[in-house]
């Protein structure tokens, strides 16, 4: 399974259910990455989407611990057993944990592969992603060169987690 996240100088990805900031080129690979595949996300996460709505052309599953909520276009599961019943029919590969942090922290040890947009900066945030810097299992396999978006900074890394 594979985590996908911007995540700014602190590992925070967000602030009052909204992204830190919108970098163009960040969503054209968040796009292309997970286009195709499976994406598992929490309620806040799918509501913070336009309209609501969930992402096209992918499946869209949503975690959530409230057994009345209902999504057109989503497959909703309420626990961590339901999540990977409904997981087990997808190539594990294809799968994108997208967000937010509650769903991040519960399934960031189930992954093998992480897509961290770092941006160098520190923003105002409630809500972060884990350290990844911090956890010895999990190391950069990939970098990419410096962008910019107007005067930010950020590069994208590829994390994998380290076989014993």
């Amino acid at each position: 399974m594979n985590l996908i996240a911007a995540v700014d100088s602190n590992w925070a990805i967000g602030h009052q259910n909204k992204l830190l900031v919108r970098i163009p080129e960040d969503q054209k690979f968040f796009r292309q990455t997970t286009t195709g595949k499976v994406v598992v996300m929490g309620r806040k996460t799918l509501e913070s989407f336009p309209n609501k709505k969930p992402l096209k052309n992918r499946v869209n599953i949503v975690l959530t611990g409230n057994r009345a909520y209902r999504a057109e276009g989503t497959v909703i599961v309420h626990d961590l057993d339901e999540l990977h019943a409904e997981l087990a029919k997808y190539n594990s590969e294809d799968i994108y944990v997208i967000g937010g942090e509650s769903i991040y922290r519960q399934l960031v040890d189930e992954c093998d592969v992480a897509h961290i947009t770092k941006i160098d900066y520190a923003y105002d945030a409630d809500a972060y992603f884990p350290n990844l810097d911090k956890k010895e299992e999990w190391v950069i396999t990939e970098d990419s060169e410096e962008q910019t978006y107007f005067d930010l900074e950020y590069y994208f890394l590829k994390y994998e987690r380290k076989r014993s």
